[in-house]
């Protein structure tokens, strides 16, 4: 018997693909997470503009009051819009339970054993001074910014 050999050859793993140009499904997963990036970066850059002209409001409204107490009464109306936006009924609180409420949610009361007291009469009192206003307009700018906030 003759016994005749193939010429076989080795067994070679073929070429491994190239890694650029990637895969279709890489190309969509990319995309994907560029557009959740454009989108997150949107949403970010339209919540800066909302607080921004949030506090552009609060500073002309108050900025427009000529007196201490006719900006007192600015910042207090100011207010009451955005209690109303945020507890409904809550811009008809008068005295003791409007500071508390002013109060809710702050580590420390600003509104009823602070510098917020001056909204009780603040607006009624002609002899107020500048100082009082002062002391008050950056407790109530920031609750207001909160609330308009929180509302929307």
């Amino acid at each position: 018997m003759i016994s005749m050999q193939l010429p076989l050859r080795d067994v070679h793993a073929p070429v491994a693909p190239p890694w650029w140009p990637p895969a279709p499904g890489w190309w969509l997963v990319a995309g994907a997470v560029l557009l959740l990036i454009a989108a997150m970066g949107w949403l970010a850059w339209r919540r800066a503009r909302r607080r921004r002209r949030i506090g552009e409001l609060f500073d002309r409204t108050v900025d427009a009051a000529q007196t201490p107490p006719a900006q007192v009464a600015a910042m207090s109306a100011l207010l009451r819009r955005a209690a109303r936006a945020r507890v409904p009924g809550a811009d008809v609180l008068e005295g003791e339970a409007w500071l508390r409420l002013l109060d809710q949610g702050l580590d420390a009361p600003r509104f009823s054993a602070g510098a917020g007291r001056v909204l009780l009469d603040g607006a009624y009192h002609p002899d107020l001074e500048a100082g009082e206003v002062a002391a008050l307009r950056p407790i109530a700018r920031a609750r207001f910014l909160d609330w308009m906030r929180a509302g929307r």
